[in-house]
């Protein structure tokens, strides 16, 4: 932001008798500035190096700690109040501010109140609206559906030993320096590169392409669960018989009731054809060389779900904090109603020791710690710009550290509890079958809510009621998710062309909205889910992990962890820990790293039903990805052939940070005299 100016307040510490006979003549207003600050590396530092002292407290030297949280230009968190030791001496600035004295005797306080030409940025109207936001966007549809296979496929219960460590040591430090950043700097993720490197500026620009890619794919899933919640309003599921016009021969309808009824091979189950044949279509596709026709149907079903997040996010935060009261908070309520009701369920015991039982063994695999990291990458998703979105409209001083703290362990605990919800009802459909578990849970990712979880619950007393609401629960879920990845891409494009697109909000989200619509069309067709699968393999997953990789190694080794570390002590009041440190410096990156080296080296072995995915669509899938990221080089040369001055002299300019300025922000800098 453009800073129209700074103004510094300056009150000197005199005797007792001094102050008592300046307090009935009034406070003199001192005139010119005389405190000589220098802006180095894009901070304000004192002419005697108190900005470059490290981690120690902002202390006077008789010990009392002068807190940086006073009052300013926005409504801030609790933590912005009066602090023992620092309200006795505050007096009101000459420029309305609050002049700080500290404790009297020897210290003497500047505050640097900055303001801007720019509107004052938009806030949370209260603070469960961005802890709900931020939980909604992170607790989405891999939560219920990839988290339990990953687990059983991995050892079952011996899996949450690398789960959690990868948690611990890379996934949460993400999630935590992500929301940091955004909330020191207030802006989205391109235009703040300009305060942090503003070489490695194409990141952002690859967060919001990545975004828009994900926007292609991810909505195609939500028009499945709607159309499956629209067949639900009648009697009888039409996922539960085989006599309707999609049906073939092999179609069976087995459960352990049905004596006359033989199982085979190549026996389908009236869910599974309702689901391929009918809302897919996927038999009149060949593969993706040959897509087939659109499907009406579910571009309707896309037009439909594309109105509701265009109405819940054209006005902001201020709209879609309210919208995530019911979005994020109904999925929970109706896990809860599932449990229970799967917990009753004659079985459930055998699908819960199948979703538990520890296999040490698997441990020695390095399969299973590469699930692990990428799971709970995948899973509390930084990376995306939509961490950095969201904190960037919370107030300066709220403590980001414990919302990162509580969020992650809430996402985690959310993919836990789904585990039990969907494998006592695979224990039921195991015991119905007279099959064992895995013979059941042989689909992972959308099959195995849409074929075997649909078919469970059809089978069920008050099918109609359960199928109703585990429909909504997706669609919730997933709204969620595309709410806040879209409000990545908008925040950082009104932060990066604020006069021209700031008053077009709604005409800007309008056409973004239209755009991605027509980029899911190719997923609405009778060969879409070829499509959603392609971009979920290998278009995002490859691209989104290398971009954090670079994001953190120019937050921890251009932009440095102790000024990264400064900042968030102005901005919270604390200094972060040496594990955090450590984990920035050197375990996320290598967390980071082994995640993409993996993936080269093992790359996933793509297929979906009948369709075996040929090499060539390997290369398009990575094209795709390439795409993205390629914006990030394309970047760091555009900059430097814009620049002037010698090579040595573009390159510093490339990697100096630009110091932030923000209306919403006072700091509060504390000097012994």
């Amino acid at each position: 932001m453009e800073t129209k100016d700074m103004m510094m307040t300056s009150v000197s510490t005199m005797d007792k008798e001094e102050i008592g006979g300046e307090l009935g003549k009034g406070r003199e207003e001192i005139e010119g500035q005389e405190e000589e600050t220098q802006q180095e590396n894009g901070r304000l530092v004192l002419a005697d190096g108190l900005g470059e002292r490290g981690p120690k407290s902002l202390t006077s030297g008789s010990g009392q700690q002068v807190s940086n949280g006073y009052t300013t230009s926005t409504p801030q968190s609790p933590r912005e109040g009066s602090a023992p030791g620092s309200a006795a001496g505050a007096a009101p600035g000459p420029t309305g501010g609050t002049g700080l004295t500290g404790p009297l005797g020897g210290l003497r306080t500047l505050v640097v109140q900055q303001t801007s030409l720019e509107r004052p940025r938009e806030t949370w109207s209260k603070k469960m609206d961005f802890l709900l936001s931020v939980i909604g966007y992170a607790v989405d549809l891999g939560n219920v559906w990839r988290f339990p296979y990953i687990c059983y496929q991995n050892g079952g219960g011996a899996f949450l030993l690398p789960y959690l460590l990868m948690a611990v040591f890379g996934g949460v430090p993400l999630f935590y320096m992500e929301l940091a950043l955004g909330q020191f700097h207030r802006s989205g993720c391109i235009s703040i590169w300009k305060h942090i490197c503003p070489i490695f500026k194409g990141i952002g620009f690859a967060i919001c392409i990545i975004a828009l890619y994900i926007a292609f794919y991810y909505n195609t899933i939500m028009a499945w669960a709607l159309y499956y919640l629209l067949s639900s309003f009648r009697p009888t599921l039409p996922w539960t018989t085989c006599t309707n016009s999609w049906n073939t021969a092999n179609c069976n309808h087995y459960l352990s009731s049905d004596h006359n009824v033989s199982w085979s091979n190549s026996s389908t189950s009236p869910a599974e054809e309702f689901y391929t044949r009918h809302v897919l279509q996927v038999h009149l596709s060949p593969g993706l060389h040959q897509l087939g026709s659109i499907s009406w149907q579910l571009a309707l079903c896309l037009l439909f779900i594309f109105t509701i997040v265009y109405f819940s996010i054209w006005k902001g935060v201020k709209t879609s904090g309210k919208v995530v009261w019911v979005t994020a908070t109904f999925p929970y309520l109706v896990l809860l109603v599932l449990l229970i009701r799967g917990a009753t369920l004659p079985g459930a015991w055998r699908g819960v020791v199948f979703y538990l039982k520890p296999d040490w063994e698997k441990l020695l695999s390095t399969t299973v710690w590469i699930d692990a990291a990428a799971q709970i990458f995948f899973s509390l998703g930084p990376g995306f710009g939509v961490l950095l979105a969201f904190a960037s409209y919370n107030p300066f001083h709220n403590n980001c550290y414990k919302d990162a703290l509580v969020t992650s362990s809430v996402n985690c605990l959310t993919s836990f509890l789904s585990g039990f919800v969907i494998f006592t009802v695979l224990g039921y459909m195991a015991e119905m079958r007279k099959q064992n578990v895995d013979d059941v849970a042989k689909d992972a990712g959308p099959s195995l809510l849409f074929i075997i979880y649909a078919e469970a619950i059809a089978n069920m007393p008050a099918a109609t009621f359960f199928a109703i609401i585990f429909f909504l629960m997706i669609i919730m879920l997933g709204l969620d998710s595309t709410f806040a990845g879209l409000e990545g891409v908008i925040t950082a494009m009104l932060d990066e062309f604020p006069h021209f697109l700031a008053k077009r909000r709604e005409w800007f989200v309008l056409g973004l909205v239209c755009v991605c619509y027509l980029g899911a069309l190719s997923t609405l067709t009778y060969g879409g889910a070829f499509v959603v699968k392609l971009f979920e393999e290998y278009a995002t997953g490859p691209a989104v992990i290398t971009v954090v990789l670079l994001e953190v190694i120019a937050v921890s080794w251009f932009y440095g962890t102790n000024r990264f570390c400064n900042d968030i002590q102005v901005m919270l009041g604390f200094y972060p820990g040496g594990f955090w440190r450590v984990c920035w410096v050197a375990i996320c990156p290598c967390f980071l790293l082994f995640i993409i080296i993996s993936f080269l080296a093992f790359p996933p072995e793509v297929k979906l039903f009948h369709y075996q995915y040929p090499s060539w669509t390997t290369v398009l899938g990575y094209c795709i990805g390439v795409s993205s990221f390629i914006c990030v080089p394309a970047y760091m040369v555009y900059h430097l052939l814009n620049s002037k001055g010698t090579f040595k002299q573009r390159l510093l300019k490339s990697i100096t940070p630009q110091p932030s300025t923000d209306n919403h922000r006072d700091l509060f800098v504390t000097n012994a005299i």
